[in-house]
């Protein structure tokens, strides 16, 4: 309910008079966004698309620095306890965009509300790591049980249950952003309306046209202001790739995420110089919905993950250099050993699609007898190509797959909800830690799309997050990540890389394997353009 209440604040913005350069904005950033956000309120955001546009809005404790790193942010600096429990930050002087100073007290009440269960924070799970976090969010406690305490208004105390070494990276996370504790108690949940959003980051809400832009002006009373170079930036919701590619081309455009891969071989030879591919620390996957009695059988899962041609998709219908995927961890987690795959990895493909053939007959399939299955997808024309051809792998083993595009925020919706059969789904990292990706498939989690279920694993998780030593914890993670491969319970499909295309005028885009270029880092030399 409080989602409907915020997507319905949207109707209450003020329209913007035009948003293409003009003398009056100063230097401008137009961005391309792979979809319009769901909200302003970060206890709501889940796309990797929102947290671009919130982060040049709200500042946590640390913050993303120009390479993705994180860096200090509301906090300067921090200690961590020898036995890695309690974690004290020290927050800089700096205040709310309205003038009122932000305080350790704003960081308790954002924590609280996040994982209050009549709130429904998508992400709440991720602060799980803090002292009677999960018992909150399951109702079994009061908000007030949480194990934080602000000893001042500039100190914050957070005990954890558990060692967390990469605590300092998830506070640049949404989930951990303060919100305004004096702006919320006036407004409610209407603080997140564009008339109502006071800031802490360096750039302000200036307004939200849905479905077409959200435009940020610099935020005057920003700590770091006399460093921030743009002082507009545009974010176009814009679902078709194809369409933003014109628009680049045009001039329309400073930057855009994703491109189309179908362009790939044009862009290559005629815009080399905007193509910005490196590897990335995500994930796509098909996630199968376990709460379909089909799914229940392990054969079906199986014949399923052995069809799923993944060499084919990544390097013939995609294109762009992912890898395919045997595993759920990608390549390049920190203080993770690897070692967890597919059974089948180095099957030939026509061994595999043989087998494939027989776990369905098994279960009374054949040429004439059928299995229809919906496949639920975005609307984006790479998204629509790569379920066409998932659609012809499966048919090849007795699966008739019907195709539903939606739009990207519904997509998340219906995949939440368990309101589908199978669909691609991508996990991008919030933080570079192998727990982040292994608890999407916890019991409960909210990004556990397919409602996999399984103590055994669940356990491992919970032992392997109790371990000081890093390699033991990594070991017991493994051991998890292999029991879910051996269920079958998601097809891996590659890993990722970073699809932007940016200006050449457009300075300071690094590509990192996070994809986050915050917009205080960049600038704009139109000399550029011209070399």
């Amino acid at each position: 309910m409080m989602r409907l209440r915020t997507l319905c604040a949207c109707a209450f913005v003020v329209a913007l008079a035009g948003c293409s350069r003009s003398a009056d904005q100063g230097v401008t950033l137009n961005r391309g966004n792979f979809a319009d956000i769901k909200s302003l309120d970060p206890a709501f955001i889940e796309g990797n698309w929102e947290a671009w546009l919130l982060g040049d809005v709200l500042m946590g404790l640390t913050t993303e620095g120009p390479r993705g790193e994180p860096v200090a942010g509301a906090a300067t600096n921090w200690n961590v306890s020898v036995d890695g429990l309690t974690w004290t930050f020290h927050l800089r002087k700096h205040v709310w965009s309205d003038g009122v100073p932000v305080t350790a007290q704003d960081f308790i009440f954002a924590w609280r509300r996040e994982l209050d269960p009549k709130t429904a924070a998508p992400y709440a799970y991720n602060l799980w790591v803090v002292k009677n976090a999960h018992e909150i969010n399951t109702g079994k406690l009061a908000t007030t049980a949480l194990g934080v305490e602000a000893p001042d208004d500039k100190t914050l105390v957070v005990h954890l249950e558990h060692p967390a070494p990469y605590l300092a990276e998830l506070m640049d996370h949404q989930v951990a952003w303060p919100i305004p504790r004096h702006a919320y108690l006036k407004y409610g949940d209407a603080w997140a309306r564009p008339q109502n959003y006071v800031s802490n980051g360096p750039y302000l809400v200036k307004d939200w046209i849905p479905n077409d832009h959200v435009t940020l002006v610099k935020n005057p009373r920003f700590y770091d202001v006399g460093n921030v170079h743009i002082d507009t930036v545009n974010y176009y919701a814009i679902t078709d790739s194809e369409e933003a590619l014109r628009q680049f081309r045009a001039g329309e455009l400073d930057s855009q995420n994703p491109f189309p891969n179908d362009e790939i071989d044009w862009m290559r030879a005629n815009i080399p110089r905007a193509l910005k591919i490196v590897p990335y620390l995500g994930t796509t996957y098909l996630v199968m919905n376990l709460e379909h009695k089909p799914f229940r059988d392990i054969r079906l899962r199986e014949a399923i993950n052995l069809a799923f041609d993944r060499e084919a998709l990544a390097e013939k219908i995609r294109r762009i250099g992912e890898t395919p995927a045997y595993h759920i961890v990608p390549p390049g987690i920190a203080n993770y050993p690897g070692g967890a795959a597919l059974a089948f990895q180095t099957m030939p493909f026509a061994r595999r699609l043989t087998q494939a053939q027989a776990l369905m007959r098994q279960m009374g399939y054949g040429p004439n007898r059928h299995l229809a299955l919906g496949f639920t997808t975005s609307t984006n024309p790479d998204s629509r190509r790569a379920a066409a051809a998932v659609q012809g792998m499966l048919a090849k083993i007795y699966i008739d797959l019907t195709l539903d595009s939606v739009e990207s925020g519904m997509l998340l919706v219906k995949m939440q909800q368990h309101d589908f059969d199978i669909g691609f789904a991508s996990w991008i990292a919030d933080f570079n830690d192998a727990s982040n990706y292994l608890d999407l498939l916890r019991t409960g989690a909210g990004e556990n799309y397919g409602d996999y279920r399984n103590p055994k694993y669940d356990a491992l998780l919970d032992k392997a997050q109790q371990q000081t030593d890093l390699k033991i914890r990594g070991q017991i993670m493994r051991q998890a990540e292999q029991i879910a491969l051996d269920g079958y319970v998601w097809a891996p499909a590659y890993f990722m890389v970073t699809r932007d295309i940016v200006q050449p005028y457009v300075k300071g885009w690094i590509p990192n394997i996070k994809d986050f270029n915050r917009t205080r880092w960049l600038r704009i030399d139109r000399s550029a353009a011209a070399q």
